[in-house]
């Protein structure tokens, strides 16, 4: 039996062609717009998520090298 005539992949080269022409489609092209715009948002949302983390942990060593040992 061929591979290629397996029905997974069969069903698979099915879904995925469908994918491709929904990309293809004028109507469809806000969605990757969109896309972009939740990734950027994502990307920020990341950032300040880092940068809190950051400043909270240099708060926390600096308090730390602050604590007097007998």
């Amino acid at each position: 039996m061929n591979p290629l005539q397996h029905p997974a992949v069969a069903y698979l080269r099915t879904v995925l062609a469908v994918r491709m022409d929904r990309l293809r489609d004028e109507e469809d092209r806000s969605a990757g717009a969109s896309a972009i715009e939740w990734a950027i948002i994502t990307g920020l949302i990341a950032a300040i998520t880092l940068a809190i983390a950051v400043t909270i942990r240099n708060a926390i060593e600096g308090a730390a090298n602050n604590i007097q040992t007998q």
